[in-house]
Parts: C-alpha cells; structure tokens; sequence
C-alpha cells in the first residue's frame, strides 16, 4: 500500500463516528446534506446546526449578549465563472434563533439586506459593526431592527479586490477594533471614533490569544502572528519591524484525504505525485481555541481553515516570552478533513458555550474570478462545481468528554456576575462580560476591579480587570503602579506599563524611573521586553533619566533582535541624542543610523500614510478587461460571434506578449484566423495607443489578467517592452492585419 492510501486508512480508523442532529429543515432542503464524507480527530463530534432556507453564502458571524447567532451572508461573491454582478446588493445579515432549545437553527431573520459584498461584522457598543460595499457602518440594535447608523469609515475597503478587503472586526482585550488586510484600529472613545494606525494583518480572518496578540494568515502561509502585543513595536514612525510582528509561526503543509481541484495545480510542485495539494493555497479563517470545554491540551491551539482542500487545520501554539511556534498537533493527519469538495469551511470562532463553530460557505467556487485560471476554471466546469452556489452552512464542533456551557442572557447579567466571568475558562464569556462592564459604567465595581488586577490565574483575569477599569476610565497612576509590587504575573505587569504610558507627566518621572529600576533587577525576559517597549512617552519627557534602562536591557540582551526593535520603538526623535551619549550595541547602532536615514528620506512606516487598500494588478487587469475588452470577445473570453474571436485557445494569447501588446496598443483588422478557424469581421479592433488615459501599467496590467484567465502557460511583459511596441506602428493605416502579424519578428 502506498504512503497517501497508508495515510487515508490509519486516518479513518481514527475518526469518530459524525451524527447529523436534527436539521429543522424541510425534507427537500435536508436531503442536500451529508456528513458521511467527514473525518473528525477521535474526541469530537461534528453536527450540522445551520442551512439553507435559513442562511445562504455565510461568511462570518458573531454572537449577541443572548447567545444568539449574526451571520454575515455575501451572496454576491462570484455567482459565475464570469464572476459578473458581484456589485449586486444581495447581501446580508441575519439572526438565527434555537426557538426550541434543541441546539439547531429552527428560525431566521433578516436584521440588514442589500448589502454589497459584506464581509464583517462585530457586536460592539450595544450595537453592530458592519461592512457593505467599501464602508464601514455602526449601527444601533433597536427590539432586532437596525436604528440609528454611524458610519465610521467611508473607505474601510476601497480598492483592492473582495478577496484582499478589509474584514475581520474582532475587539480585542485591550479594548480596540482589530481587522485583516488593513492598518487600521477602531474604538468608540466618549462618544466619538476613534480610527489610529496600527500594523498590516493577514488576508482573511483575525484571532488572539488570551495574551491578546494576534494571529492571522494569508492564502499561501497558513499562520502567522505577532511576537508581541498590538502597536507596542510601532511608535517610532520611521522604523517598520520586521521580528516583532508578522512571524510566520507554522508549516504550510496539508494533509487533504482527496484530491482536489485548485488554482495552480497544473504546476510543478504544488501537487505530489498522486495529484494531492502539498501545501495550502487558500489558507483564512484562523482561531486561537480558548472556550474551555476541550482538553487541556487544546487550549490556545491555532486552528486554521482550509477551504480548497475541504479541511481544518490545529496547531499547537508553544509560548515564550519573546516568541511563539506552531507545529501540527499530529503528523500526517488534519482536525477535520472531508471529501465533500463542496465544505468550504472560511471562518472559526469561539461560542459563548465553549464549543467550536464552522462556517462552511458551502460553493463550488472559492477563487475570484480576477485570479482565477483557465485550468481551475475547466476543472470546475467538468466538476460542475460552479452549479454549486447559494447554500452554506453553520457547523458545531463539541468534545465528546466535555460539558458546553449553559449559555447565560448577559444583557440580564448583574455588574456582580458579569465580574465573575471574567474568571470563567471561556474566553468569550471573559471578553463579552468585559465589554458590557464598560457599557454600562457602573463605577460602583472598581474597588473590586482593582482588586482583581492584582490577582493572578491562567486566563488573565487581571488583564480583563484592568482594561475594563480602562474604558470607565478609572485608571490612575498610583493604582497600576501598585500592581507592581503585587502582582506576580508579568503579563499583567507587561499589560500595565503600557496603560501607565497614559500618566506620563513631569511629576511621574521620577516614580517611574524607580519602577523601571526595580522591574530591571527582577532580570525577566517579558518584563524586560515590555518595558523597552512602553518607554516611549517617558523618554520624550525626559531622555536623560530613562536612556540608562534602555542601554541596561541593550547590554543584557544585544543577541535578540526583537530587543533591539523595542527599543526603537521607543526612541522615535532621540535616536541621534542616544547614539551620542549611549554605548549601544552593534545591532541597536545600525537600526538606529537606519531610522535617522529615514528621517533624513521623510520615508515613513507605509501604515502611517495607507490609507485604503491598492488594487493589485490582476484585479486592475479583469476591471479594464470588463471595461474595454469584454463588450466583443466575452466576460468569459469566449468571444462573440460577428465582434470577436474567442481568446481562449488563441494562438496569440498563448504566443509572444509583445506581439500581444501591439496588438492591444495599435489594433487589428479582419479577417483573421484564430486556433485554425476564419473570423471574418466586419469591424477593426481599435488600437489603445492614441488613448491618453490608458497607460503602459495599464496595458501590462490587462495582459497579466488575460493570462492568468485564458493562457495555457501564463507569461508576464515588462514596461519597457510596452513602450517600445507602442513606438511601433504598423505600416499602412497604423492598424495590424493577420498578413503583418505573422510577418512581424516581434521578438527582435
């Protein structure tokens, strides 16, 4: 037996059985479905808990204060292969109900329709953060009705393609919005947005750990993450890190047990010898576990989704102070692998009861059309997969040993019990109950915050306690200052100096450089990082007395770069005046010089001027495609009889790009033979080059998504050579005809 069937057979004796639960559905609509083809890790049941009629192409949800499901339903998102009327507003946000407490969907409602491609969405406020179309809107809950809308960012997702679009909205512990695919944070301060640069993540989906770093992914790199807390390596300016944040923390390896039919599998290496996907292509959707009803041993592990290959990824995270690592929680085998090629499992979240919950776009097609290829493209078609549009799914992942939890109605929780769950082993519990706290600004529990912020347990609830004692804006000085002395936990501690930043005045200066000797002398690792990281508003007031603790952890920790990074962090506007009075190691000098160079340039982090994403060139490519193309050869490259023959399977799609180019730049006249066939046209194709708005950039730009959709063997062309065919006119009309060019040495 060979080693893929080896691999297969000792998977499926592992695999637990997979029971359907009872649907809630009409005979009809349950008969689409089967769980039979599933493969779960041995301790796990998978059930299905939500289908159509009552969700149609879920991509996200969230969870209301009752425990009530919000998804988030993109209908829109490619309903062909030509990909044409995604700018439909067919989108939309439901609220699906258990009404009978059997633990299946049995109702839904639409809260928000004639959305345009929503992607997002967070409860937040008491009310609801989503996206529609490039905007970014909060809208007030009034009896589930929309009331009064905000919009907070009008160019949330402007530019860009749908699969490289802001999305994401996930608060994190330290009371800000985070997203993927966009460098900016949220938070609603005093009645009023807030929106500050924070460090580019991810492609789709966003997590934490109960630390609060970050974790996301992108299509090719199924984990990556931050070393260290959100926005503490960013405050100089002029300085983007590169160990602190953005790590690559896992294998991209995957385990599917069929093959599959992916973007690029018609080149060498992305498939083995028996046809299966090697490593991921379509990798979102990542989860850091922390609902406490798994082992112990699945706490904090990174699970992340697989949609191409019809899988669920775990990992199993390892921490230290200054880095974490992820390898496969077991060698050879994925959490959950299936052989439906229609589980297109996009998103993972924690549940308010300690479950896992899976949402399974449930298409045929998961790749947009502006990147799409031609070989992708016909294995759909024969799959019929592109048939396969409309449906979706809410799956429920629960530990066969474990008990869920009771699902409490926190909006009838007291400010005493909301308290208590930030003790509670579920991490949503934990993160919900913290942000009601600050709702409802109810003063009379700091005493008893404060006295929390000093305890210490393996869910860091000190850490809950003192942000929420943040957003009632009860913090002073003296009193995070005393969790020094009390505290034990140097997460929490890491937490605080932070906050203590806030209280950086003249009069402080000289309390905090006494804290910052004594943090010194207990010699540890994260307490060393956090402080060089958190210095930055003291050294501005001050740089003579805290140069001397930056210098000491430099000294003591000039073999880890990731020091280095923190301390430039905090010497935005002192790094000249610390090179001169400062010994700094070798590693410290050359980041430094490398800040002021640029200083010197104005060559500034790019997330402090990115302001809405770009539109990569593929993307550029199929809009001007669509704009100027299409009319005459087909959305889908077919061609149209009497206009233009197809692209597809043409010798000069498929041929030189220059001759390509010319073609673009100065047109053709009929009749011309395509692939052995005559078109006998009785319109020229009109040439770009006299066209002042369409620019070289462009030109490529076009050739590149013509391409990727049509070629057999894609090829790409340089400016340069666009500007030289453009400087080449054809004799005659200045238009081309077959005779010319297949005459013309477009290559010399």
């Amino acid at each position: 037996m060979n080693s893929r069937l080896t691999r297969i057979a000792a998977y499926t004796t592992a695999v637990v059985s997979i029971f359907i639960m009872g649907f809630g559905l009409t005979p009809t609509d349950s008969s689409k479905f089967s769980l039979k083809d599933y493969q779960v890790e041995e301790g796990f049941d998978l059930s299905l808990i939500a289908a159509e009629p009552f969700l149609k192409a879920p991509v996200s949800l969230d969870f209301d204060n009752k425990g009530r499901m919000w998804v988030v339903e993109m209908i829109g998102y490619m309903p062909n292969l030509e990909g044409i009327g995604e700018d439909v507003p067919n989108g939309r946000i439901s609220i699906l109900e258990d009404l009978n407490h059997d633990g299946v969907i049995d109702h839904s409602k639409v809260f928000l329709d004639k959305l345009v491609l929503p992607r997002g969405l967070a409860h937040v406020y008491g009310g609801l953060l989503y996206v529609d179309g490039p905007k970014l809107w909060f809208v007030e809950i009034k009896n589930d009705k929309p009331g009064k809308k905000t919009l907070v960012d009008p160019v949330y997702a402007e530019g860009g393609n749908v699969e490289h679009s802001s999305n994401g909205l996930m608060m994190n512990i330290d009371n800000w919005i985070y997203n993927a695919n966009y460098n900016f944070r949220y938070q609603l301060k005093n009645g009023k947005w807030v929106k500050e640069p924070t460090s580019y993540r991810g492609q789709w989906g966003i997590t934490k750990d109960n630390f609060g770093r970050l974790y996301y992914n992108s299509n090719a790199t199924q984990l990556k993450g931050d070393y260290v807390l959100p926005n503490k390596a960013i405050q100089n300016k002029y300085f983007k890190p590169v160990i602190s944040e953005n790590q690559k923390i896992a294998s991209d390896r995957v385990y599917p047990i069929h093959q599959t039919s992916v973007n690029r599998g018609y080149q060498k290496g992305v498939l083995d010898e028996e046809g299966f996907l090697i490593d991921v292509t379509a990798a979102c959707g990542p989860l850091v576990y922390r609902g406490g009803t798994f082992p112990d041993s699945y706490d904090q592990n990174a699970f992340t989704c697989a949609p191409e290959v019809n899988l669920i990824k775990r990992n199993v995270l390892t921490f230290n102070e200054t880095r974490i690592t992820a390898k496969q929680a077991t060698e050879g085998k994925e959490f959950i692998a299936s052989t439906d090629e229609g589980f297109r499992p996009v998103n993972l979240f924690n549940g308010p009861d300690g479950a896992m919950y899976v949402v399974d776009m449930h298409r045929g097609i998961i790749q947009h059309k502006a990147y799409i290829s031609q070989y992708l493209t016909e294995q759909l078609g024969l799959k019929k997969l592109d048939t396969l549009q409309n449906a979706g799914r809410i799956l429920k992942i629960t530990n066969k040993a474990g008990k869920l939890n009771a699902v409490p109605d926190l909006s009838k929780a007291s400010s005493k019990e909301l308290m208590a769950m930030l003790s509670h082993p579920n991490g949503w519990l934990r993160d919900r109950a913290q942000q009601i706290l600050i709702q409802r600004k109810d003063l009379s529990i700091v005493k008893e915050l404060n006295t929390l912020a000093k305890s210490s347990n393996a869910y860091l609830t000190a850490v809950h306690a003192l942000y929420a004692l943040d957003g009632l804006n009860s913090l002073s000085y003296g009193s995070l200052s005393s969790i020094f002395n009390q505290s034990e936990q140097p997460e929490t501690i890491a937490h605080a100096l932070g906050l203590l930043g806030r209280f950086a005045t003249v009069p402080n200066v000289k309390s905090m450089k006494n804290l910052s000797t004594q943090l010194l002398a207990r010699n540890n690792t994260m307490l060393d990082l956090y402080l060089s990281m958190s210095l930055s508003p003291w050294v501005r007031l001050s740089g003579a007395d805290f140069f001397p603790t930056l210098s000491a952890i430099d000294q003591k920790r000039h073999a880890q770069r990731l020091f280095q990074e923190a301390i430039v962090s905090s010497l935005e506007g002192k790094e000249e005046k610390y090179l001169q009075t400062m010994n700094p190691s070798d590693e410290l000098k050359r980041v430094l010089t490398t800040v002021l160079d640029n200083h010197r340039k104005e060559e500034l982090n790019p997330i402090f001027v990115k302001q809405t994403n770009t539109v990569d060139a593929r993307t550029k490519g199929l809009q001007l495609y669509r704009t100027i193309c299409a009319a005459c050869h087909g959305a889908d490259g077919k061609g149209i009889q009497d206009l233009a023959p197809p692209l597809k399977g043409s010798e000069y799609i498929d041929g030189s790009m220059k001759r390509l180019a010319s073609i673009i730049l100065h047109g053709i006249s009929g009749p011309i033979h395509v692939d052995g066939k005559l078109y006998k046209l009785n319109n020229d194709m009109p040439g770009m080059v006299n066209n002042s708005a369409i620019s070289d950039q462009d030109i490529a730009d076009i050739i590149k998504y013509t391409q990727n959709a049509f070629a057999k063997s894609p090829k790409g062309i340089a400016l340069d050579d666009i500007k030289k065919m453009r400087a080449q006119k054809p004799p005659g009309s200045g238009v081309f005809d077959e005779k010319q060019l297949l005459e013309t040495d477009f290559e010399k």
